[in-house]
């Protein structure tokens, strides 16, 4: 677990030792060299100590994706698929539904997240935008029995975005009273995707003590779509100071989510690996940090690309679903290959292709 952080940390002091040892022989040559000299010296210096850290820990983290995954690591029947909006605005009809309980028939899912919203920028919820909604958890109890059918709600959030104040106790009122408004409508239960949340914020943990009671007083699951863990000490920090973007989250901040919910899924994908062996590495290494800190109460769900996208941040070619699958497998079988309440998220219904289903079923369901 800890093992690509040693391996940074000792690569850095291997090269802070080397360095030491190259200014000392350099020393006494020095004053006779010319200021360019010096300069590439300074420059060639500077440049180890990046990249002999930075390469120890692509290194060790390539090395996750090495060894054979465990025969019990596989579906729980605890998986979950988000479905998009065509479902609750009317373009969905009942042969529609009928075709997604075939598809699903022998999954182990066992959750719907579907998206109902989104809010509007106050924590609203327009009934406008779900004029189907009641329609399809009704026929969807019919023909998937057994199954949740949870209703997605998200939006954009302050303050990168200029949308969602989750500090504002006003807004998280209204988010609250629309999560009534979908359990009215039969859903089985609320699940949240808010992006980009920091670590930190006080809103975000104050938005779901409110909910909570809600859901768990109508029966119903408290679900969330949250960010990936820092790969690195302080990762987070030092991308949002540099970039004003949010992509991690440490382990404290998702513990301490993980607490107030029943079900949280991780947004593993579009994850800027450049091969599927770097992918399968990185989905290794974010199941075990994942199980490290999910209380064991807590259904915790690792998230599968089911679409195709090929750029900067998410290379198609290298974000499969078999990389994906064999990369939880390992990361599960290391940290806690008997926990049940683990599952994998498959996103999204409606971009996935016959081999991503064929590849769920052959390397997870199996």
């Amino acid at each position: 677990m800890t093992r690509i952080r040693t391996v940074v940390r000792d690569g850095a002091r291997r090269t802070g030792r080397a360095a030491a040892a190259l200014g000392r022989a350099l020393g006494s040559r020095w004053r006779g060299w010319s200021r360019r000299r010096k300069s590439l010296v300074v420059a060639l210096t500077a440049l180890s100590v990046v990249l002999v850290p930075v390469g120890s820990a692509a290194l060790a983290l390539r090395l996750q994706y090495v060894g054979d995954p465990s025969p019990e690591a596989r579906s729980r029947g605890r998986d979950a698929l988000w479905l998009g909006h065509a479902w609750v605005d009317g373009r969905k009809s009942d042969a529609d539904v009928a075709a997604l309980a075939e598809r699903l028939a022998g999954t182990g899912v066992r959750d719907l997240y579907v998206h109902t919203g989104p809010l509007e920028h106050d924590g609203s919820l327009p009934p406008a935008v779900h004029p189907r909604a009641r329609w399809f958890t009704e026929a969807a109890h019919r023909a998937l029995p057994g199954l949740r059918v949870q209703s997605w709600l998200g939006d954009e959030v302050k303050p990168e975005k200029d949308a969602l104040d989750l500090e504002d106790a006003a807004t998280r009122d209204r988010v609250t009273a629309s999560a009534r408004q979908v359990l009215d409508l039969g859903f089985d239960g609320v699940h949240f995707d808010m992006e980009p949340i920091r670590p930190g914020s006080a809103g975000w943990l104050a938005l779901l003590d409110q909910v909570r009671p809600v859901t768990a007083g109508r029966g119903a699951k408290l679900s969330v779509a949250v960010p990936q863990l820092d790969p690195l000490p302080h990762q987070h920090t030092v991308a949002i100071a540099l970039t004003d973007h949010g992509k991690w989250w440490d382990q404290a901040y998702f513990t301490a989510t993980a607490r107030r919910v029943d079900q949280i899924a991780v947004m593993t994908y579009d994850s800027s690996m450049p091969t599927e062996g770097f992918y399968g590495a990185y989905n290794a290494y974010q199941t075990e940090l994942a199980l490290e800190a999910t209380p064991a109460e807590t259904d915790l769900l690792m998230g599968l690309p089911f679409y195709w996208e090929d750029k900067w941040g998410h290379r198609g070619r290298a974000e499969t679903v078999p990389a994906g699958i064999r990369g939880i497998r390992l990361g599960l079988g290391r940290q806690d290959p008997h926990r049940p309440n683990f599952g994998v998220g498959l996103y999204v219904d409606f971009a996935a292709t016959e081999q991503n289903w064929a590849d769920y079923r052959r390397d997870w369901v199996r």
